[in-house]
C-alpha cells in the first residue's frame, strides 16, 4: 500500500483507491461495453428508444442503460453510455449508424474542411444531453460506484472523420497525414480543443473519473504516435488537471505494444489501461511499475467461458497483484457474450 493509500482523507470508492495508487487484495473492476447488445434489457432499452443515437441522446434512457449492468451484476464501476463520435457530430460532422454496418461521417480530408469545423466552446449545444444523463446517474448509482466519464482521443475520431467510417488500417488518416501534415495537425488541434471542453464539463455534471479512449493508437508508429497520440493526450490531460487538480483519468493507447511503457509519465495520466495483445506478466513489470494498469481479459472468455475464462481471470489478478490494478477487458465485451460468463468472471475475481 502507497504512502498516500494509508492517509485518513484516502478515498473510499475502490476505483478511486486504486487510481490514487493504492494495491488492493481485491481488484476492482468493470468491463468496457459493459452497457450493451450482450445484456437482453439493453436491447429492449435499445428497441424503445428507435435508434443508437436517439438512445444516445436520450438522457433517462441512456442513464438506465448505464444502471443496467450495475443492478445485474454490481461492478465498482459505471461508465456513462454514449460514443466516441458524438464530439464530432457536435463540432459539425454528420454522424449516423447503418444498421449492421456501424458509424458513417460526412468526411474532412482538408485543411479547408478543418476551418469549417464548429469551434470547441460550441460543442456544449450538441452534448448537453450527455451532460444530463451524467445528473441522473449522479443521483441514481449506488454511493460505492464510482462514475466515469469519457471521450475518444483525438486520433481514433481523426480516423472515422476523414475516413466516413471505420477502417481497417485507418489508410484515409495516414494517407492526410503524408499528404498534409500541417492540415492534419490542426484536425487533431480542433479535436484536442473540443475534448477538453466535453470531459470538462463531463466532471462538473457528475464523472468522478474520466477516460481517453484512443481505440486505434497502435497503427501509429515512431514519430507519428509521438504527434498525434501521446502528445495529444497529455495536453488534454493537461487541460483538465489544471481545471480539475484532483480529476483520475485513464488512458487508453489501444495496440500501443512498447509504447505503453512510460505513456502514464509522459502523459500525466493516472493508469493506463492495456489491451489483451500484451500480457500481464509484461505488463506488471514494464508498465504497473509508474502506477495503476487496467486490464486486460481477452474478450473471447466472455463468449466462451468455461475452465478458462476462470483460470484466466485468476492469472491476470495474480501477475498485477503487487500494484494498484483495476480488472478490466482487453477491449469491449462483445454483442455474442454470454451474460452468465460475466459472473463467472466476477466469482473468480471476488471469490
Amino acid at each position: 500500500m502507497t504512502e498516500a493509500a494509508q492517509t485518513p482523507n484516502r478515498p473510499q470508492k475502490t476505483i478511486l483507491r486504486a487510481l490514487a495508487g493504492e494495491t488492493q487484495a481485491v481488484p476492482p473492476v468493470w468491463m468496457m461495453r459493459q452497457a450493451g447488445r450482450y445484456l437482453p434489457e439493453y436491447r429492449a432499452t435499445r428497441a424503445q428508444a428507435g435508434d443508437f443515437l436517439s438512445l444516445c441522446y436520450n438522457p433517462e434512457l441512456a442513464a438506465e442503460v448505464t444502471l443496467q449492468p450495475i443492478r445485474r451484476y454490481g461492478f465498482d464501476a459505471a461508465i456513462l453510455f454514449a460514443d466516441i463520435l458524438l464530439i464530432g457530430q457536435a463540432m459539425g460532422s454528420k454522424l449516423w449508424f447503418a444498421e449492421g454496418e456501424g458509424p458513417r461521417m460526412s468526411t474532412v480530408t482538408d485543411a479547408a474542411g478543418v476551418a469549417a469545423l464548429r469551434p470547441a466552446a460550441e460543442v456544449h449545444e450538441t452534448l448537453s444531453p450527455i451532460y444530463e444523463t451524467l445528473k441522473i446517474l449522479k443521483g441514481a448509482l449506488p454511493s460505492e460506484t464510482t462514475l466515469i466519464g469519457f471521450a475518444g482521443a483525438p486520433w481514433t475520431v481523426a480516423t472515422y472523420m476523414v475516413a466516413g467510417r471505420g477502417t481497417k488500417d485507418q489508410g484515409p488518416a495516414h494517407e492526410f497525414i503524408t499528404r498534409d501534415r500541417a492540415g492534419f495537425a490542426a484536425l487533431i488541434s480542433a479535436l484536442e480543443a473540443a475534448t477538453i471542453e466535453y470531459l470538462s464539463a463531463q466532471v462538473e455534471a457528475g464523472a468522478e473519473v474520466v477516460k481517453l479512449f484512443d481505440s486505434w493508437a497502435g497503427s501509429l508508429k515512431g514519430q507519428d504516435f509521438d504527434d498525434f497520440a501521446l502528445k495529444p493526450a497529455q495536453r488534454i490531460i493537461a487541460a483538465l488537471k489544471a481545471r480539475h487538480p484532483n480529476l483520475p483519468i485513464i488512458a487508453f493507447p489501444r495496440e500501443a505494444g512498447d509504447r505503453y511503457i512510460g505513456f502514464a509519465k509522459a502523459t500525466g495520466a493516472d493508469c493506463v489501461a492495456i489491451d489483451n495483445s500484451v500480457s500481464a506478466d509484461w505488463a506488471a513489470e514494464n508498465v504497473q511499475k509508474d502506477g495503476c494498469v487496467q486490464g486486460n481479459l481477452a474478450p473471447h472468455h466472455m463468449v466462451e467461458g468455461g475452465e478458462a475464462l476462470v483460470s484466466e481471470t485468476k492469472r491476470i489478478v495474480k501477475a498485477f497483484s503487487k500494484g494498484p490494478h483495476i480488472f478490466n477487458l482487453g477491449h469491449g465485451i462483445t454483442p455474442d457474450a454470454d451474460p452468465e460468463n460475466v459472473h463467472r468472471m466476477l466469482e473468480a475475481i471476488r471469490g
